[in-house]
């Protein structure tokens, strides 16, 4: 755990998180890769953890009817991958499909949900974090969907 630790603290997304937090989050924390063309997670399983990409990147993709499936955004090294573990029925609402092999760091959002009960703080700190990441993603989202649909006549 020692040596994921260091690698969240070095991290953007958990830099200036109180030493005691990120260690708390260390404990949910793995290594995990996945090889090009592998799903990472699907639309409609259930969401149950969070990636830091450590190399690699993976495309966020939602099927559109008619013409398949569309990448709303790529998501590359140093980024986060995945809120939907955050928020209730804890279901994704994209698939996520690494487009080349990805190294990452999985954290477990059931882990980490239980912390928070013990520790709101910690889930305060964590919330907060993520709400740039949602809304940046959104952000993403809403300008690919403009693209999808072209301009009105």
């Amino acid at each position: 755990m020692e040596i994921l630790d260091r690698i969240l603290e070095e991290h953007p997304f958990f830099k200036g998180m109180d030493e005691k937090y990120r260690q708390v989050i260390s404990t949910c924390a793995s290594n995990t890769r996945f090889h090009a063309g592998q799903y990472v997670f699907r639309e409609g399983d259930s969401a149950d953890k969070f990636y830091v990409l450590r190399s690699g990147c993976v495309a966020l993709e939602v099927f559109v009817p008619g013409r398949g499936p569309i990448s709303v955004e790529t998501i590359k090294e140093g980024e986060l991958l995945g809120w939907a573990w955050l928020i209730p029925p804890y279901k994704w609402s994209f698939d996520a499909r690494a487009l080349q092999l990805t190294n990452a760091i999985a954290l477990d959002g059931r882990c980490l949900r239980e912390k928070f009960n013990q520790d709101p703080g910690l889930g305060y700190e964590l919330l907060k974090r993520f709400a740039e990441v949602i809304a940046h993603r959104l952000k993403a989202t809403r300008y690919q969907i403009l693209d999808i649909y072209g301009p009105y006549d």
